[in-house]
């Protein structure tokens, strides 16, 4: 029977599986408490891939303590499905039966094929009972993971900085800054947890942006995970002098035509889009073959709006500055709509003023 008391030790399993955040992709983020008589023994996280999973880790820390022979009858929460097959790691179902839990409660069944209800099949013939309490917030921590498994796709973020009038740059391109020094560490906080980042050519060439996580607050265990520069540059624009080339992390830069006159990326050809431009379903497959689970977009109007146009979006992250810009600044998105059917409708999911800035977080409607 399910208790006040599982819904509290599993949202704790949630809160720990945060701490990966930003070191875990391209396996989810998932977290473990291990508890015999209502008191917590053993706590894990998943930090990073290749290393112990959450389960793993929470009963390492159970035995460090001292707590070897509760183990044995204990219950195990965790925030997902434990795996069910051997990767990198052994498979987490069979350490726990090893280890003798007799009950497992999680918050959501892993969307992987390989696992998939196997995990807790696997623990229900060896006797283990199984709970599943499913948990908003650990499918929200993980949405991006299921979105890979499940559309193919990562789940896709647009950032955009733009003023009280919908601008992004002056006329002649200046936009630096629009939004103040606080927003701009919040960048950093979402491009941390982003498996890749992706902009255009025309950003490339018009700011020479790092696009690299820079802020040591959002390390993980002293290390720094870049995520993936993605460039669409469908005709090979970007010189081998570009600021990107000579930061630390993978560059990605996907064209439609054209022969790669460097070694300094890694290149990749894609048919074009209807636009002309690279294709962005065939890209965020491609990202998604690459285990990309969340994929941030850092560009200009051309290219955030055709993400927008294409329905290629979960999500709108839009720094609005208190100030105006005027008519002949830059818009927010490259949008030729003519009549009110074809505009595209958002639902905000959350605002939060940050610094003298708010940002808006918006939703497809």
């Amino acid at each position: 029977m399910v208790s006040d008391a599982d819904r509290l030790f599993l949202r704790a399993t949630v809160e720990l599986a945060a701490r990966g955040l930003n070191s875990t992709t391209p396996n989810p983020r998932v977290g473990c408490l291990i508890v015999r008589d209502g008191v917590v023994i053993g706590r894990g996280w998943h930090v990073r891939a290749g290393e112990g999973h959450a389960e793993v880790n929470a009963l390492a820390d159970a035995r460090a303590a001292g707590n070897s022979q509760l183990i044995a009858g204990a219950t195990a929460y965790v925030s997902l499905e434990p795996c069910a097959f051997h990767g990198r790691t052994p498979p987490c179902s069979r350490t726990l039966i090893d280890a003798g839990i007799a009950r497992v409660v999680a918050a959501m069944q892993d969307p992987h094929p390989r696992v998939a209800g196997k995990g807790f099949a696997e623990l229900t013939a060896a006797g283990v009972a199984i709970d599943v309490i499913e948990l908003l917030e650990a499918a929200v921590l993980n949405a991006g993971f299921v979105s890979r498994l499940t559309r193919g796709r990562p789940l896709v973020r647009l950032k955009v900085a733009a003023s009280l009038d919908g601008r992004t740059a002056m006329a002649s391109g200046e936009s630096r800054w629009i939004t103040g020094e606080a927003a701009r560490a919040d960048v950093q906080a979402w491009r941390a947890r982003s498996c890749a980042v992706v902009t255009g050519a025309g950003t490339v060439v018009a700011d020479d942006p790092a696009l690299t996580v820079r802020d040591p607050a959002l390390a993980v265990e002293d290390r720094i995970r870049q995520p993936l520069r993605v460039v669409a540059d469908s005709h090979l624009r970007i010189g081998a002098g570009a600021r990107l080339f000579s930061e630390s992390g993978p560059v990605l830069i996907v064209h439609t035509d054209g022969r790669p006159s460097h070694d300094r990326a890694e290149f990749l050809k894609l048919d074009a889009g209807p636009d002309g431009g690279v294709d962005l379903t065939a890209l965020l497959g491609a990202l998604a073959d690459r285990h990309c689970n969340e994929v941030l977009v850092e560009a200009g109007p051309t290219l955030i709006g055709a993400f927008l146009k294409a329905g290629l979006w979960d999500e709108l992250l839009l720094y609005m500055a208190p100030k105006l810009l005027g008519s002949d600044a830059r818009p927010l998105a490259h949008l030729p709509l003519e009549r009110m059917l074809e505009a595209i409708e958002a639902k905000i999911a959350d605002s939060v003023q940050i610094g003298a800035d708010l940002r808006l977080r918006l939703v497809p409607a």
